[in-house]
């Protein structure tokens, strides 16, 4: 038996019993042999600082944090937040060093890792987002980045949307002039979209959105940030559209825990194959 400490880290929700971190950092650590333990943290709403300061006093390494407490882990690590952080307005990984909490937000480069990884138009492409909550603007900076033509948000509450491009630390960002906003009903563009990314909850709702008919442009890729075992009602109405392809966000779910891997290991796991065995293990549990 190794005398090996083993390394503390988990993810943190409510609720947390259907998450597939633990999964995916196992997978990550058997490749470098890590001796890793990772555990879901059941947190009561508003007592998440009552679990957090004690789980990191025992000696843990990190942790990532899901809803609906990316905002509280946001106030938690506001001494020491990332970039990334900062412009998301929420922290989904934590870690403490010389006795600070630190925060950051990898949404944004699980997204753009996977879209790369897929070959879907990132470099001069016209990108449209649906939903102005903190999904997509956990995604803004990193999409910007990428070098995208143009970004629009659109939102049932168009005024949403434009508040969130007007944010003094979105409008900070160099790419920032690229950034449009507009409702659901503005969602259209003349020549269609390159990329339609749907950052709302709509498809764990099992209901398709109310969005007017060509939207997608020729070889156009839709994204739904919801992972499932079947196509989700926004990626069946893209198809339907006129998509050339559409994909679930288990891609993304992988590349931001492997964000978070590094930012706290300091290794890359290689996340094609851990992708592959989560999906395969969501088909046959469909």
């Amino acid at each position: 038996m190794s005398d090996t400490k083993p390394i503390i880290c988990a993810v943190i929700g409510n609720p947390i019993s259907h998450s597939l971190s633990p999964d995916i950092h196992q997978a990550f650590a058997h490749q470098f042999d890590l001796p890793l333990e990772y555990s879901r943290l059941l947190a009561p709403i508003g007592g998440f600082n009552d679990v957090v300061l004690p789980f990191f006093a025992a000696g843990a390494r990190g942790m990532n944090v899901t809803a609906p407490f990316k905002l509280d882990a946001y106030a938690l690590a506001s001494h020491a937040l990332s970039a990334r952080a900062r412009v998301a307005g929420a922290v989904n990984t934590l870690w403490q060093q010389d006795g600070i909490m630190h925060g950051c937000n990898t949404d944004g480069i699980g997204l753009v890792q996977d879209l790369q990884q897929q070959g879907a138009p990132l470099r001069d492409a016209h990108v449209l987002i649906i939903g102005a909550g903190g999904a997509a603007r956990g995604v803004l900076q990193a999409l910007l980045a990428a070098d995208c033509a143009s970004l629009r948000i659109v939102n049932r509450n168009a005024l949403r949307a434009q508040e969130m491009i007007a944010n003094p630390l979105v409008r900070t960002l160099p790419q920032a002039g690229r950034l449009e906003a507009d409702g659901l009903d503005g969602a259209s563009r003349p020549g269609g979209w390159d990329l339609v990314i749907n950052a709302t909850s709509s498809s764990l709702g099992d209901a398709a959105l109310d969005l007017p008919a060509g939207l997608y442009a020729p070889a156009a890729v839709a994204y739904d940030m919801v992972y499932s075992a079947r196509p989700t009602p926004f990626m069946q109405q893209a198809l339907d559209d006129g998509a050339s392809r559409a994909s679930d966000g288990l891609g993304m779910l992988v590349g931001q825990a492997a964000a978070s891997f590094e930012i706290w290991h300091g290794l890359a796991p290689d996340t094609a194959p851990v992708l592959s065995a989560l999906r395969q293990q969501l088909a046959t549990a469909a």
